[in-house]
């Protein structure tokens, strides 16, 4: 396993009625690969991350982001993310051993079974400036856990600047909000597709036993939201992500007035 960081790159938020802030991030990298026999080509298990940690002149705000993206995508919110990511790379390794190796020993001759002990999990991820105040995270994660399905996922965190508070809709939106974003959205859905009616829009694979709902993933801009839609969240898994883009100017009746964009 190796850890090292890259070079640090700062994101500049600027508010009118206060001094710039400014958020400082370096990149923790963790590599690490096992094999699952001795065999001269044997199946293998890798977890690549590679992951924006807020630095220490960050402070306390800095922290809290850290603690949020650790807890999020690692399952270790007491930890680092430095630390997170060696601790998750390590317990996923083990337990493919674990788990895969008494299977494996029973498919080991069987070559056309080989294919399925293969493992890998990617996380990249990177930061941008968001609406007044915000800075956006963006993690990648690409696994996959046996045959020949690969999972594709974006898991978005846009975090207040001067404390380091994950944004959530509720601090976007006036309460009861639901009801005329997701009209909103189911709109936005159709122009995007091309299909004018819930009907259709079913018949290619959307919303299929479900409603529209507002999704947790977005990303905060100076002039909208973009809401993202997993791959099989509420679209066809082979159309991938779902990403509507909803103006301000669209929301207004619904914006929280504590939200400045």
């Amino acid at each position: 396993m190796r850890l090292f960081y890259s070079c640090v790159f700062v994101l500049l938020l600027c508010a009118c009625s206060r001094d710039s802030e400014t958020i400082t991030f370096e990149t923790v990298a963790v590599n690490k690969t096992v094999a699952l026999s001795n065999d001269s080509i044997p199946p293998t298990c890798s977890v690549n991350i590679h992951l924006e940690q807020a630095t220490p002149e960050s402070g306390r705000a800095g922290e809290i982001v850290n603690a949020t993206v650790a807890n999020r995508l690692l399952n270790r919110g007491d930890d680092g993310i430095q630390q997170a990511a060696e601790a998750f790379a390590e317990e996923y390794t083990s337990n493919y051993i674990k788990t895969l190796l008494p299977l494996y020993n029973q498919d080991r001759e069987d070559p056309r079974k080989h294919a399925w002990y293969h493992y890998h999990y990617i996380i990249n991820s990177h930061t941008q400036t968001g609406s007044k105040g915000t800075v956006v995270y963006l993690a990648d994660i690409n696994y996959r856990q046996g045959g020949n399905h690969v999972v594709n996922q974006q898991v978005v965190m846009n975090f207040e600047a001067s404390t380091g508070r994950l944004l959530t809709t509720k601090d976007i939106f006036v309460d009861g909000y639901e009801t005329l974003l997701k009209k909103i959205l189911l709109k936005a859905l159709k122009e995007n597709t091309g299909l004018k009616t819930l009907k259709a829009l079913r018949r290619k694979g959307y919303l299929k036993g479900m409603d529209i709902f507002v999704p947790e993933n977005f990303i905060l801009s100076s002039d909208a939201i973009t809401f993202i839609y997993n791959p099989d969240e509420i679209g066809p898994y082979n159309l991938g992500s779902t990403e509507l883009t909803i103006a301000y100017t669209a929301m207004s009746k619904i914006l929280n007035s504590s939200f400045e964009h």
